[in-house]
């Protein structure tokens, strides 16, 4: 098996250990068990534990997005778009809940061990990257500003986002969280001016 087919295979292996047994369970050895593999391929593959979570939470990163930009691409008017957005990230959340309560244990996990700290700030930076690129695409394709800085409405769905899927993993009410979701996205709209 080639490097890079090990190094996916370790990746989705450490996921299934992180989802079933937990962020602290998954040492190195649990994780190459559960990819039937020897401990010194670990050691070839990554240079470290870090970098192996590293790649996990870009993975959940990418994963947990991608479905929402696809569904902001596909059309229709700003508010179509911004629902079918944010429906997309949340079905997501609802068929996956197990990686969504691993990618919470990591950032608190990273936020208490001496060293991981950037694994949280990358994880944080890169939702609200992918919230102001959206945002950003939304204005140039439909010809409005945001009245608030891109940066601050960016903050503002993920923190909704964040809030509202730790919620759902306690109480799973798929019914509120929804409406929640689309007053976030009615909210949103009021935050639309015209071009100048």
């Amino acid at each position: 098996m080639a490097a890079k087919d090990r190094r996916e295979e370790l990746i989705a292996a450490a996921f299934r250990v992180m989802v079933r047994d937990g962020v602290t369970k998954a040492t190195t050895r649990a994780i190459v068990n559960e990819a039937k593999m020897p401990l010194g391929v670990f050691h070839y593959c990554f240079k470290s534990r870090e970098e192996l979570l590293q790649e996990v939470l870009a993975r959940f990163t990418d994963r947990s997005t991608e479905a929402a930009r696809k569904a902001f691409q596909e059309g229709g008017d700003l508010s179509t778009r911004i629902s079918k957005s944010l429906g997309a990230f949340w079905d997501g959340v609802e068929l996956f809940p197990g990686e969504h309560q691993v990618s919470y244990e990591l950032t608190h996990y990273a936020l208490r061990q001496a060293g991981f700290e950037e694994l949280a700030r990358q994880q944080y930076q890169s939702y609200l990257e992918a919230h102001q690129g959206l945002l950003a695409e939304a204005a140039k394709n439909e010809g409005i500003r945001w009245t608030v800085p891109v940066q601050v409405l960016a903050r503002y769905l993920n923190a909704v986002l964040d809030g509202l899927t730790l919620c759902w993993l306690v109480d799973r009410n798929s019914e509120d969280s929804r409406e929640v979701l689309r007053l976030t996205g009615e909210h949103l709209l009021t935050f639309v001016g015209k071009k100048e």
